[in-house]
């Protein structure tokens, strides 16, 4: 990040050079739904500089109950201007903290919350990398689950429809300074992934919300819909998003240990662990959706159980094989999340979790042994394992319980989320289902 003042001015020559006439000012609800309202560039330099007011009550989801003023205050370093729209009189987009009127941060915002975890890192000397694993569906419309393609696990056919839309995606993305990795066709029909290349959390966390903006912007321009929902298909797998993470201090990447023969330190076990006792209380934040839990289920590939393995992909805590040579690409990777997060939430919660073990030095459980979901539940019991809430009206019930996740996100953000998630999950419970109807109706 280039110094404030810097930055404004070079926010200030984009906008001049390239004819911008609108500026998106972005931020997110407690749920992670992109919000904002949009100025014309001559209100740029005094947003810049003093913040645009809105009604703060936007952010708070579904438990919405009265207006407040709020303060948009633009973080210059993120200012990009939008391809897809016009080049005369364009558009650029900008992401906000959100400031209360006396200029404190406010604390229902999602960003700050993610700054205030990586300022504890920060303190401890260590900087949070994160490295998503996108996942999504490529649907004919937004009705129903009707697939696009047939194609499986890394199918490479040149005259794929969705091939294109992902290639396109790739390079709006690249054109919008957002490095990607790599792209592929995803195991069930219809479904992609695009990774995003590793960075600070707080980069990542405006990447991934320009990401899905992006994916679904370019399905709409061909006249289909992109989701982002965990499980639209029963029959195939859900889509997640895996979080590869670790710490660097110094420029050196803290999980890396040569003297060890799985290369990792002390610092990325005890990380590790904190991840895996916190799991289940964190998992809300993770995957905060009725549906999300559709996909944490046996055989479609998804965590179930709170293990750790050194490659196996059905654990929660995946460590990737190490190649030498790449010191410093040594890293974990955490396999709840979904796409429909927050990533500014999910990022937090994941790094207190972390820190957590690092910090206390909590020890590693012994890795899992073979495939967890073949072994009966009591000697699951025995052997220390639990399993992930199986709801989310179970995940609500332990994260209310969990001083972790109300010191991670703050009193406000921790009780406005969960309120959020109750609303949720009455709305769901009061549904007549299909599966009802046919069960039920003709025998009852």
């Amino acid at each position: 990040m280039v110094d404030r003042d810097q930055a404004i001015e070079y926010a200030l020559k984009e906008a001049r050079d390239n004819d911008v006439k609108f500026i998106r000012l972005w931020f997110t609800d407690i749920l992670g739904n992109l919000k904002g309202f949009a100025i014309t560039v001559e209100e740029l330099e005094s947003a810049l500089t003093r913040g645009m007011g809105f009604d703060g009550s936007a952010i708070e989801g579904f438990a919405r109950v009265e207006e407040k003023d709020l303060y948009a205050l633009p973080d210059p370093n993120t200012f990009a201007i939008l391809p897809w729209r016009p080049r005369e009189n364009a558009v650029a987009r900008v992401f906000c903290d959100l400031i209360t009127p006396d200029e404190e941060p406010f604390e229902g915002d999602p960003r700050f919350v993610l700054r205030r975890n990586i300022e504890r890192a920060t303190r401890m000397g260590f900087t949070y990398y994160v490295g998503p694993e996108i996942e999504y569906f490529y649907f004919k419309d937004d009705t129903w689950p009707n697939t696009v393609d047939k194609g499986g696990y890394f199918d490479q056919d040149t005259t794929d429809f969705a091939t294109d839309l992902r290639r396109e995606t790739v390079l709006m993305l690249e054109e919008l300074s957002i490095p990607v990795e790599a792209s592929h066709h995803e195991v069930a029909p219809s479904q992609h992934e695009i990774d995003l290349r590793y960075t600070d959390a707080l980069s990542m966390a405006d990447a991934v919300m320009t990401y899905k903006l992006v994916v679904k912007e370019i399905a709409q321009r061909h006249n289909c819909y992109a989701t982002f929902m965990p499980k639209p298909i029963a029959t195939v797998n859900g889509s997640g998003m895996h979080i590869n993470q670790s710490l660097f201090t110094g420029g050196r990447n803290a999980f890396y240990d040569a003297e060890d023969p799985d290369r990792l330190s002390d610092t990325a076990k005890h990380f590790i662990a904190g991840l895996l006792k916190h799991a289940r209380e964190i998992t809300a934040v993770t995957n905060q959706w009725v549906n999300s839990y559709k996909r944490l289920v046996p055989n479609f590939e998804a965590p179930v159980h709170v293990t750790w393995a050194n490659v196996n992909r059905a654990d929660l805590v995946r460590v990737p094989s190490f190649k030498p040579g790449r010191e410093e690409s040594r890293r974990i990777e955490y396999r709840a999340p979904d796409p429909a997060c927050n990533p500014y939430l999910a990022f937090s919660v994941m790094l207190a979790a972390g820190l957590e073990g690092v910090e206390r030095e909590y020890d590693l459980p012994e890795p899992a042994a073979g495939d967890v979901f073949e072994i009966s539940d009591t000697e699951r019991a025995g052997r220390g394992i639990e399993s992930l809430p199986n709801n989310l009206l179970e995940a609500i019930h332990i994260t209310e319980e969990s001083e972790l996740v109300r010191k991670a996100l703050g009193d406000a953000v921790f009780d406005n989320f969960l309120a959020n998630k109750k609303i949720d999950w009455e709305r769901y419970g009061a549904q007549v289902t299909e599966y009802e109807i046919g069960r039920y109706l003709p025998t009852l």
